[in-house]
């Protein structure tokens, strides 16, 4: 039997790379902010997500994981999805709200900050199917696809938009703190029991965000809150209820 090799130290800067990529993704979205060019902002912010999606998976592909890994994610996502979007929010639009728009943009940071606290210290808890939560990374893409969707909207909702990112700055980070449950995608059986329509439902997707990417991703992160709250709130209750009842019956039926 061949012993698994460990891989050299050197491995390790790998990921890490991808997480310091995420940061400095980060810090763009500020400069960008203060420039005033806040579509850049927004696409910065995407950017961050996508390679803080990336460095968990290269760590495992490469069995270089480590607790300095973790805390070095934890730290950039707080300034990626916490501290980011409440810049981007403030100076786009918020600021107009005086002291109470800055108290609204700095619940982007607390939440995050507590999210990511209990995130670190809930992960061998918590099941693999679900976030307790809104992930940070959602959260903070939830404001940066609304600021990519505002050129969609109708000129009549146009004054509604800053009333829009108050709401959107509101919910997002209580959202991120909740126990709402939002499904993961970590596992995969769903995709092996139904590969030709997860295929199909894949390539519709694709041709959606190819054909108005900036339109169609708001429209999917909206669909994506929504289900956490729905699956949470109405579907989770239901199946308790139906559950006890059959419980019920079953206790009837067996009784003397």
């Amino acid at each position: 039997m061949t012993e698994r090799k460990t891989p050299h130290k050197g491995v390790y800067v790998l990921p890490n790379l991808f997480t310091a990529g995420s940061l400095f993704a980060a810090f763009l979205c500020v400069t960008y902010c203060f420039k005033g060019q806040f579509q850049a902002a927004a696409l910065s912010v995407f950017l961050s997500a996508f390679l803080d999606g990336l460095d968990g998976k290269v760590a495992r592909l490469t069995n270089t994981a480590s607790q300095f890994g973790v805390e070095f994610d934890s730290l950039a996502d707080m300034v990626a999805f916490g501290l980011a979007p409440a810049v981007l929010a403030w100076t786009w639009q918020l600021e107009a709200y005086g002291k109470f728009g800055t108290a609204v943009s700095f619940l982007f940071v607390a939440c995050a900050a507590l999210r990511l606290a209990r995130f670190n210290v809930d992960v061998a808890v918590v099941s693999k199917r679900f976030f307790i939560g809104l992930p940070s990374p959602a959260a903070g893409c939830t404001l940066a696809a609304f600021v990519v969707f505002v050129p969609y909207l109708p000129d009549f909702m146009h004054a509604a938009i800053p009333h829009l990112t108050l709401f959107i700055c509101i919910l997002a980070p209580l959202l991120m703190v909740s126990r709402v449950r939002y499904f993961s995608f970590k596992e995969y059986g769903f995709v092996k029991e139904h590969p030709f329509s997860v295929l199909v439902c894949a390539i519709f997707i694709v041709i959606l965000l190819f054909s108005t990417p900036f339109f169609f991703m708001f429209i999917m992160i909206f669909v994506y809150i929504v289900s956490g709250i729905v699956y949470t709130y109405g579907y989770m209750p239901n199946r308790k209820n139906s559950l006890l009842r059959r419980l019920h019956k079953s206790g009837d039926g067996t009784s003397e």
